[in-house]
């Protein structure tokens, strides 16, 4: 049923441009039988209305995925370097939570680890809307920044790594079936903020699925249940990951080519001294204007990344 209503959504969007079409068209030969001009205006912003909602399925046409209409699941780790990493890292919290607004997705923080002077460690959230993990697997990668540290007395210029991650959110017993025998369920006492109550009390949940050596833990939540709750769904979009990378794994093969993964392979440079740039490596896309990137406005990264793929694709 929610295939059903997704591909229901594509059509009507197609049907109303072609019904579009057919009004503009039917507006020209009238204006070609009677010769009145008073309609050009009207019939201009028209077609510019339907160039731009043309513009935007044809971006949709990128979502190649049968997940990328899913919800997504959003991790992000601060890399090595301590507290500058970790701060880099709730830096780029904040964006994807802002751009999320400014889209009107609904979000939700799922876990986070604080960090030990400032920023997290990790944080895990999910965010709710139509292809919302078809637009954000533009972000999946390393995230490097630089800067000058609010953290050296010396002001020295400093460079942190993030790791992004981007994952559908899965269907249990659908896309991932996970039989109890396959988990081992650790509980420990929650670390950080979080109350007297968190901390004292064994809520924090640490799952293992045994087949993959894959471990999840959360405890964000005061309740156990809520933790183990919460674990077990990043587990099943982190399996439903795993599974879709040996799939890509495979086509890779076929096609003769590897891309490795790791630290040096940043997708994305946030430079904020000695001058202001943000540029994507993958695309070539770039913009001087950082502080509205870093408030959430990744729409031109997304699109060119979006674009491009449709043309590897061709």
């Amino acid at each position: 049923m929610r295939q059903l209503a997704e591909q229901k959504k594509v059509v009507e969007k197609w049907r109303g441009l072609e019904k579009e079409i057919a009004d503009i068209t039917e507006l020209i030969s009238l204006i070609e039988e009677e010769g009145d001009t008073s309609l050009n205006a009207e019939i201009q912003t028209r077609v510019d209305k339907f160039a731009s909602h043309l513009d935007e399925l044809e971006l949709e046409m990128a979502f190649s995925s049968e997940y990328d209409a899913r919800n997504a699941i959003l991790a992000i780790h601060a890399g090595a370097g301590g507290t500058e990493s970790q701060d880099w890292a709730q830096m780029l919290l904040r964006m994807y939570l802002r751009w999320a607004e400014r889209h009107g997705y609904q979000t939700e923080i799922l876990d986070t680890s604080p960090g030990e002077e400032a920023g997290i460690k990790s944080a895990i959230i999910e965010i709710k809307g139509d292809y919302a993990c078809g637009y954000l697997k533009s972000e999946h990668g390393v995230h490097r920044l630089v800067r000058l540290s609010p953290f050296d007395f010396d002001h020295a210029r400093h460079t942190s790594f993030a790791l992004v991650e981007v994952m559908p959110e899965a269907e249990a017993d659908v896309d991932v079936k996970i039989e109890p025998d396959e988990l081992k369920v650790d509980t420990f006492r929650s670390s950080g903020p979080g109350g007297q109550h968190m901390q004292k009390t064994s809520s924090a949940v640490r799952l293992t699925h045994l087949p993959t050596g894959l471990v999840v833990t959360c405890q964000s939540e005061r309740s156990q249940h809520q933790n183990k709750e919460i674990a077990l769904r990043i587990l099943q979009a982190r399996l439903l990951e795993l599974e879709l990378a040996k799939r890509a794994e495979e086509r890779t093969k076929l096609k003769g080519k590897h891309i490795a993964a790791g630290w040096g392979n940043q997708i994305r440079s946030y430079i904020l001294h000695p001058y202001k740039m943000v540029k994507d490596h993958r695309t070539d896309y770039q913009t001087s204007n950082t502080e509205a990137v870093l408030d959430g406005e990744l729409d031109g990264f997304i699109t060119a990344y979006l674009r491009s793929s449709m043309g590897r694709r061709e």
